[in-house]
C-alpha cells in the first residue's frame, strides 16, 4: 500500500493505493463503471462561528479545518453536485453508494443523490452511545449522524447480505438505527503532538457493519474522502479492495502508517451467512431423479394431508396435480405457499422436512 500521486494508467484501477489530489479530478480520471461501492464522508460544512467551550472554560477541539469551509451554501451545493456526479459515474451498473452527514448536510445530499438519479435504498441513523454533550445548553444534544445507502438506480441488483445483518445482530433482523460509540480509547489515531489525527473519525464498528452487509469479498470499495484510512482499513481486513482519495499529505501519512500493519482475516473467517436466495436453485424434480424421493411416495404437511410423488417431479392429492408449492397452497386454500417447509416425508419412522434433502445438494455443490 502506498500514496499514489500520478494518475493511472488508463483501463487500471490503483487497488489498495492512498491516491493524492482533488476527489473529483482523481475520481474522474478512473475507469468508468469500475467500482461497487462508494463510502462517502465528505465535509459537512457546519458553519461553526467562534469558539466552542466546556463549562471549566476549556476549549473544544471542534472541526474548524479550511477543508471543511464553504463560502456559501451554493458553493456547497456545486461541490456535492460534482463529486456525486463523479461518484456515479464510477460505480459498476449494480453498485452502490453510502454517504454519512449531520443536519447540516445530508438533506442537501439527499436531493441531490434523488437529483442524479440514484435510488434511495435507506436511511440509518447512527446513535452514538457516547456523544459529545451540548455545553450552551440552547439545544437538543447532537447524538447521531445519517447514513444514507443508495443504489445507481431503481431496479438494480445491489448487494444486501440481509442473512449476515441478521447474524451479526443477535438472529434478529437488523434496523435502520445503529448504536455504535465514536472513536475513543485505543481506536482514536493521534498525531505526533498527541492530539486527534482527525477530527471526524468514523469508528470501524461502523464500516464493519456497513461492508459485511453490502459487499463481498473480493469488491471493490472507494473513499473519496479517506481521512486517516477507516475504510481502507476494514475492507483489507474483510479481503475487499479499496480505493482511498485523500488530499491532505497529513492525513494521509497516518492512513498509510495504520495500514500498513491490518492483516486480512483468513478465507474461512471472511465466509458469512448467506440469504437462502442466494443459494443455488434445486429443482423438487432433481430429488426424484437421484433417487432421494421415489415415484408413489407419500409425503405429508404438518397438518396430516397426504400427497404422492409422481415421476415428473409433480405431487398429486385429492385430484390436484402440480408443484409442490402450488399443491399445498391448494390443499391450505392459500394463495402461495413454499413447499420445501410445508412437505415431510418419512425415514425409519421419523418425519424430515424435504428441505433436508435440498441441502445435501446444495451442500455438494458448493463443495464442488
Amino acid at each position: 500500500m502506498k500514496t499514489k500521486t500520478k494518475k493511472p494508467e488508463a483501463g487500471g484501477l490503483p487497488l489498495n493505493q492512498i491516491l493524492a489530489g482533488d476527489c473529483i479530478d482523481v475520481m474522474n480520471s478512473l475507469p468508468e463503471a469500475s467500482v461497487d461501492l462508494i463510502f462517502a464522508d465528505p465535509p459537512y460544512n457546519l458553519q461553526l462561528r467562534g469558539d466552542l467551550h466546556r463549562p471549566d472554560n476549556s476549549k473544544v477541539d471542534a472541526v474548524d479545518d479550511a477543508w471543511d469551509q464553504f463560502s456559501s451554501f451554493g458553493t456547497y451545493d456545486r461541490f456535492t453536485r460534482d463529486w456525486l456526479a463523479a461518484a456515479r459515474r464510477l460505480l459498476k451498473p449494480n453498485g452502490a453508494i453510502w454517504v454519512i452527514g449531520s443536519y447540516h448536510n445530508v438533506f442537501r445530499m439527499g436531493a441531490e443523490l434523488q437529483n442524479q438519479g440514484f435510488w434511495i435504498l435507506n436511511d440509518v441513523v447512527w446513535r452514538k452511545s457516547n456523544p459529545m454533550p451540548n455545553f450552551r445548553g440552547k439545544r437538543f444534544t447532537n447524538a447521531h449522524e445519517t447514513l444514507i445507502w443508495a443504489s445507481k438506480a431503481e431496479g438494480a441488483k445491489y448487494t444486501f447480505n440481509y442473512e449476515a445483518l441478521k447474524q451479526l445482530n443477535d438472529g434478529v433482523q437488523m434496523r435502520s438505527d445503529w448504536v455504535i460509540p465514536i472513536c475513543t480509547g485505543h481506536e482514536r489515531l493521534k498525531d505526533e503532538a498527541g492530539d486527534k489525527a482527525h477530527p471526524t473519525q468514523k469508528p470501524e464498528a461502523l464500516l464493519h457493519r456497513v461492508l459485511v452487509g453490502t459487499t463481498n469479498p473480493g469488491d471493490v470499495v472507494l473513499d473519496p474522502f479517506f481521512g486517516t484510512g477507516t475504510t481502507g482499513a476494514v475492507a483489507k481486513m474483510l479481503g475487499r479492495d479499496f480505493i482511498g482519495i485523500e488530499r491532505e499529505e497529513a492525513y494521509r501519512t497516518v492512513a498509510e502508517k495504520r495500514l500498513k500493519d491490518i492483516r486480512k482475516f483468513d478465507r474461512q473467517s471472511l465466509a458469512v451467512t448467506q440469504s437462502k436466495r442466494a443459494e443455488p436453485r434445486v429443482p423438487f424434480g432433481q430429488l426424484v431423479e437421484r433417487g432421494m424421493l421415489r415415484p408413489g411416495e407419500m409425503l405429508v404437511s404438518p397438518g396430516g394431508k397426504y400427497a404422492k410423488v409422481r415421476a415428473d417431479g409433480t405431487l398429486i392429492a385429492d385430484e390436484i396435480t402440480g408443484s409442490i408449492h402450488q399443491v399445498g397452497a391448494a390443499l391450505e386454500h392459500a394463495p402461495s405457499c413454499n413447499g420445501w417447509t410445508y412437505w415431510h416425508f418419512k425415514r425409519e419412522g421419523k418425519t424430515v422436512p424435504i428441505d433436508l434433502l435440498r441441502q445435501q445438494i446444495r451442500a455438494e455443490m458448493r463443495a464442488n
